[in-house]
């Protein structure tokens, strides 16, 4: 065919659908409707979400239009009937529908490469560049834009002065009504942009029919009929999207009938004040971003009239190739902050991006700032000491052991943060860092804001024992390293990680072990009792903590994991579950709970003794409170976090050396006189609440046949169940004869 793009100037024209609204008959709305010359000649009808192809006589009716096809595509309904001009529609509950159809013009775009292309908000500005980049760069002759907002007369003028010099012919449709699903807000809100944080905080905005996700996708299939049948081929993108830089896009799809377009969301790193975001400005994109999305490019004449065009594909149309292209987010979203769109902590610069940004748009682009991360100490095989960094309050009765136990493993430094301690938690840690063995604060939560852990990070990040550390992880005193590898050291664990930085030491939950009593015993000897390495609720159960190399990847400390990825360092990130198998790249920025393919305990597990014996669980609901335990708040904490199913006593290979280190420590008088100070008072609490009723309720609750049998169980049991509490679990659960894999869970309303 001969190339005649230079001997035509631009064309902008402007067309209405024929939609109104119907609301009678089983018909919502008509989309559009078209005539189609031919022999015989037709018309076609396209109607909304919610009409039925059955609402529709489907035999002659004096007077009506004859049917000649009756469909229905994704719950809406197309007709084809005899005619030329304005037909009727016999209704099958009666009546009739009268439609005066468009004149199809086909020979607007005959023999063109097209885009079939919708917009938003875009200006006439950012229209005009999108066209201009896929005339220049892919050889674009035209395109059939669908416009989602009310009418603008000033449009077409417009953006024909914005592409004169062009040879394109643009056709700018526009809608008399909404084609929005209902109900949903605008995609121009960051609470429907894919990557938008904080959606959980964002104030719901009202719904906004004209700007919300495409419900009415017939309305491509009425654009194919009325403009594009004869196109020599179209590609489907939106007024934000952008090719990548490779030619051929419309020629594949010419030699092939069909291409896939697979599209991934960019972002600008910021867009200068005062600016409107271009296409140009977009050189980011989330390392992270799990999958694309996609449209479709088709050869009308060779994927088949008769295939239905819908927003993701080309029915019966098998597309061989694949071509990539780009969604300007900031383009689609306009006049938000980047931060607002996408965590800025997971963009990185793209050397694709950059250069199209340059030598195709010509555009200056603001760049991301280029970091460095510092060396890791040359220490060892370790690579420095390893520092622990926890919060405690009331814990007087357990820091020895655990402070000899992570002594005996490896870890060299603790600096421990306390808050309104009334046990003697204070007055042992006092002493441990007079004798050089920890480091102890005063929380400094007060007047921040913050919870008393995040503010204890915070602090913590400025302490020297942290930032010269080697390795780090924030921990608590309930939480024990159980080394499975090597010596049981995390020396050992360290030489299998290699070069990796970080490992993920997800949660194994112990229970009580059917413990009733407090005794001034080992916490790893008496509890022995867990859940299952599988155990995918409740949500708590896999959670990790992280060991970390401290080498400025991130910027701050986290509770369950480092925070504040640079993100132009993602990739330096090494970082193995338990099992000493890669972390997959979607945890890296923000994860903090294993999952089916990240958990892993064949190297290092986290042991979590979060409830202990029965008494000792009572003080810990009663910290800093005088008759304030809620009974059921107990009943919901102690499911979820007491399992008792198997039993696992792996980190008893320590439990020689932990104890000699505790031995040495219980050798100073001081000490150990501070620790006997702290389980007396330990007792003394035990016997202060079981003296009062709501306290002996929740003990009898706990130690109950039918709670330490549910214990075993957990699991069995949904989300909602660990939600709502054991009590909306009938006594007749689990069922006599119940298979090893049976399931039960209740509805969310009922949590």
């Amino acid at each position: 065919m001969k190339d005649d793009r230079n001997e035509r100037a631009a064309r902008v024209l402007s067309r209405r659908m024929a939609s109104r609204e119907v609301g009678a008959g089983g018909v919502t709305r008509l989309i559009d409707a078209v005539a189609v010359p031919g022999t015989p000649a037709r018309v076609l009808a396209f109607f909304g979400n919610g009409t039925q192809a059955a609402a529709f006589a489907p035999d002659a009716v004096m007077g009506c239009a004859l049917p000649l096809d009756l469909r229905e595509v994704s719950g809406a309904a197309m007709v084809a009937v005899v005619g030329d001009g304005p037909v009727e529609l016999a209704l099958s509950e009666g009546g009739r529908l009268r439609i005066e159809p468009a004149r199809a013009e086909p020979e607007l775009l005959a023999g063109l490469d097209c885009l079939l292309a919708f917009r938003l908000e875009e200006t006439v500005a950012q229209m005009a560049e999108m066209l201009r980049y896929h005339a220049t760069h892919y050889g674009l002759q035209g395109a059939v834009v669908i416009c989602r907002v009310p009418p603008d007369d000033d449009l077409a003028a417009s953006l024909k002065t914005a592409i004169a010099g062009t040879a394109l012919t643009v056709v700018l449709v526009e809608a008399p009504v909404p084609l929005g699903k209902p109900g949903l807000a605008a995609e121009t809100h960051p609470i429907l942009a894919p990557d938008a944080p904080g959606k959980d905080r964002m104030a719901a905005p009202p719904p906004d029919p004209w700007r919300a996700p495409l419900g009415e996708a017939l309305c491509l299939e009425a654009m194919k009929w009325r403009f594009l049948s004869q196109a020599r081929t179209v590609l489907c993108l939106d007024m934000s999207d952008f090719l990548d830089l490779e030619q051929g896009a419309f020629d594949l799809c010419a030699a092939e009938g069909a291409v896939l377009l697979v599209g991934r969301r960019v972002y600008p790193w910021r867009v200068r004040e005062g600016a409107e975001a271009r296409l140009g400005d977009h050189i980011c994109r989330p390392f992270d971003q799990a999958q694309g999305f996609t449209r479709w490019g088709c050869a009308p004449g060779t994927a088949g009239l008769a295939s239905v065009w819908r927003i993701g594909r080309v029915s019966y149309a098998k597309p061989a190739r694949t071509v990539t292209f780009n969604r300007a987010m900031a383009v689609r979203v306009p006049g938000q902050a980047v931060a607002d769109l996408v965590p800025k902590s997971s963009l990185v610069e793209d050397a694709g991006l950059l250069a199209l940004s340059h030598g195709a748009f010509g555009a200056k682009p603001v760049r991301p700032p280029q970091s460095r991360p510092k060396a890791a100490p040359a220490q060892a095989v370790q690579g420095g000491r390893t520092a622990v960094v926890t919060t405690m309050k009331n814990e007087g009765p357990f820091i020895l052991e655990w402070l000899a136990y992570h002594r005996a493993i490896g870890v060299d430094d603790f600096l421990i943060y306390t808050n309104d301690c009334t046990d003697g938690t204070d007055t042992m840690l006092d002493l441990l860092q007079a004798r050089g063995l920890v480091q102890h604060r005063d929380n400094p939560f007060r007047g921040t804001g913050l919870k008393p852990q995040h503010a204890a990070l915070q602090a913590a990040e400025a302490e020297p024992v942290m930032r010269t550390c080697g390795w780090g992880i924030c921990m608590d005193v309930d939480e024990f390293i159980a080394v499975k590898v090597g010596d049981g050291t995390l020396g050992a664990l360290y030489e299998a990680m290699g070069d990796a930085n970080m490992i993920a030491l997800t949660w194994r939950l112990f229970g009580n072990a059917e413990v009733h009593g407090y005794a001034d015993r080992p916490v790893t000897e008496q509890f022995t009792r867990c859940a299952p390495e599988v155990i995918r609720k409740p949500h708590q159960a896999w959670g990790f903590k992280t060991l970390f190399r401290n080498i400025d990847i991130y910027r701050k400390l986290g509770v369950h994991r480092p925070k504040g990825l640079i993100p132009d360092l993602w990739d330096r990130v090494a970082w193995l579950n338990g099992s000493g198998r890669p972390m997959p790249r979607s945890m890296i920025r923000n994860g903090w709970r294993s999952t089916l393919e990240s958990y892993g305990y064949d190297w290092v597990q986290l042991n979590h003794y979060a409830v202990r014996s029965v008494e000792s669980f009572l003080v810990k609901r009663d910290r800093g409170r005088v008759n304030h335990v809620d009974r059921e708040q107990g009943l919901n904490y102690w499911f979820r976090m007491n399992h008792n199913l198997e039993e696992d006593r792996a980190i008893q290979r320590m439990m020689s050396a932990a104890e000699a280190e505790r031995a040495a420590l219980m050798a100073d008088p001081e000490i150990a006189a501070a620790h006997e100070a702290c389980v007396h008072h330990h007792r003394a609490k035990i016997a202060d609440l079981m003296g009062r009723d709501d306290s002996r309720a929740i003990h009898a609750a706990l130690t109950a046949p039918r709670m330490e049998r549910l214990c075993r169980l957990q699991q069995h049991f949904g989300a909602a169940v660990f939600l709502a509490g054991p009590q909306v679990i009938p006594n007749h659960i689990p069922p006599d004869g119940a298979a090893e894999d049976w399931f039960y869970t209740v509805a969310p309303a009922e949590t």
